[in-house]
């Protein structure tokens, strides 16, 4: 993150203080920040973890990746699919037990793959010992399945949820939502996939081998403690919980084996608070196909790509045209070895790919509608804010109408110490960036997405759109900021 730390102690003090007095006002803001404000003090909390974060130990590829199995419907009209939270323990470490929590198993969750313009249903029932909810990230749903704060599942009870898939094909994700918990529940690894298909894309030409030359990523940096246990309370940030350990679909000291064809790779950034940047170890390029929510146009050459949690990209790996197979990986801007990738001498027919995947536009008409909802993203520990206040469940934020295209505005307001990275994510839609500080998104992001990172000092324009009716969170993604109240309602009506 792009924040700078030059003062002392004493100066983050003071900063803390202020910002606390500033937000008198709210008196549910003001009580909670004075309650907390000697939380993430800490030289290893606060600005001074994201500008210089716990720098990852490499992978040294002695295991095989671990490829989420597949979740198939156990019923039909509609396509019914049964997910579990519960707790269990995983061994990372050869020997040693870690206590986890995950969906239909132990550690994260399966691929539920859907298909647009079908039906389903899913049944969520919470197998663990504190309650939680299912947040279907970034599908669009109405409000009441969403699985945000309000919709709790008690320990021993179900819910059914019934809905149609009306949105293009597309990379989603899943995972908990409960007020003030998320953070915790997620870092212990309740986290899934969703792989949304559609007519488009089966005529791409695109890799679709699951598990074979289409692959789900999801990078998670972990710190375990000195008995090999997720302790999340001993390393707890209030800024966003780092970690010096990646897993990658669970899996520690990940390799993967390729054949010499076009790879299609599946990102998602699950951590807590830590971006992801992406590059192969040979500087090569390769192309990014789609965003959280959809394919681009067509495929963006690029040499790196940096995720922020929450954050989702699809890209392509072309292993018959790299001009090495030795030591070759994933690494990421510090060199640090990702995911080694080791290459086969089998080599295939892959399919042509098509030059148009899809015919994504922001309008003239949402690049000239005025603004309707602006928001300031503000604070740091205990004390974030958007527009000054703090998550309350009871307070409605904005209302927008069914089926309308408003503006948002999203900015970034810097602190003393220049401030941090706020991830924004909305519930319940997909969404299209209009400009970034007034200039149009890169062509990697002109796309549908549902996060979007947002740089200290920098105002983001969103054409923002619900097809369905309810409540919906907005917030940072930083889940420790997430927990700690940096988030807002919109009602859609």
């Amino acid at each position: 993150m792009k924040s700078k730390m030059r003062f002392s102690l004493l100066t983050v003090l003071i900063v803390l203080i202020g910002g606390c007095s500033a937000s008198k006002t709210e008196d549910h803001v003001s009580t909670k920040s004075m309650n907390n404000a000697h939380e993430g003090m800490g030289m290893t909390n606060g600005h001074m973890s994201h500008t210089n974060p716990l720098q990852l130990a490499p992978s040294t590829g002695e295991n095989e990746l671990a490829i989420p199995p597949l979740l198939e419907p156990d019923g039909k009209n509609p396509a019914h699919y049964s997910i579990v939270a519960q707790e269990g323990t995983t061994e990372f470490y050869q020997g040693v037990q870690t206590e986890t929590y995950g969906y239909n198993g132990s550690f994260l969750g399966p691929v539920i793959r859907i298909q647009s313009g079908q039906t389903v249903q899913f049944t969520t029932t919470n197998e663990m010992s504190k309650e939680t909810t299912f947040h279907w990230h970034g599908l669009e749903i109405p409000g009441e399945g969403d699985g945000g704060p309000h919709e709790q599942i008690e320990p021993g009870q179900s819910k059914k949820l019934t809905f149609p898939i009306r949105q293009q094909a597309a990379t989603l994700w899943f995972h908990p939502h409960p007020e003030g918990q998320t953070a915790e529940q997620v870092y212990k690894g309740l986290a899934g996939l969703i792989y949304v298909e559609d007519e488009n894309s089966q005529r791409l030409g695109l890799p679709q081998q699951y598990g074979v030359n289409d692959i789900p990523l999801i990078f998670q940096d972990r710190q375990f403690d000195d008995q090999q246990q997720l302790n999340y309370q001993q390393f707890k940030n209030n800024d966003g919980t780092i970690g010096d350990t990646l897993l990658i679909n669970g899996t520690l000291n990940p390799k993967l084996h390729v054949r010499r064809e076009p790879v299609r790779l599946r990102l998602v950034n699950g951590s807590n608070a830590r971006n992801f940047t992406f590059m192969l170890s040979t500087n090569e390029e390769f192309q990014q196909i789609a965003t959280d929510g959809g394919f681009l146009n067509s495929p963006v050459p690029l040499n790196k790509l940096t995720l922020t949690p929450g954050e989702r990209a699809e890209i392509i790996i072309d292993f018959s045209k790299l001009s090495t197979s030795i030591d070759l990986s994933l690494i990421n801007e510090e060199g640090v070895v990702l995911l080694p990738f080791t290459i086969t001498n089998e080599r295939t027919t892959p399919q042509k790919m098509q030059d148009v995947f899809n015919q994504f536009s922001t309008t003239s008409e949402e690049q000239q509608l005025p603004v309707s909802k602006r928001l300031e993203l503000f604070g740091m520990g205990t004390m974030v804010t958007i527009n000054g206040k703090q998550f309350d469940r009871t307070r409605i934020d904005f209302v927008q109408q069914q089926g309308v295209t408003e503006i948002w505005e999203i900015y970034n307001k810097p602190d003393m110490m220049g401030g941090m990275t706020h991830p924004f994510h909305l519930h319940g839609t997909q969404f299209k960036i209009v400009s970034i500080n007034g200039q149009a998104p890169p062509l990697n992001e002109q796309g549908w997405k549902d996060t979007v990172s947002i740089e200290p000092d920098e105002t983001v324009k969103l054409a923002v759109k619900f097809q369905d009716k309810g409540i919906y969170m907005f917030h940072c993604h930083l889940l420790e900021h997430e927990d700690n109240g940096m988030m807002g309602q919109v009602k859609v009506e």
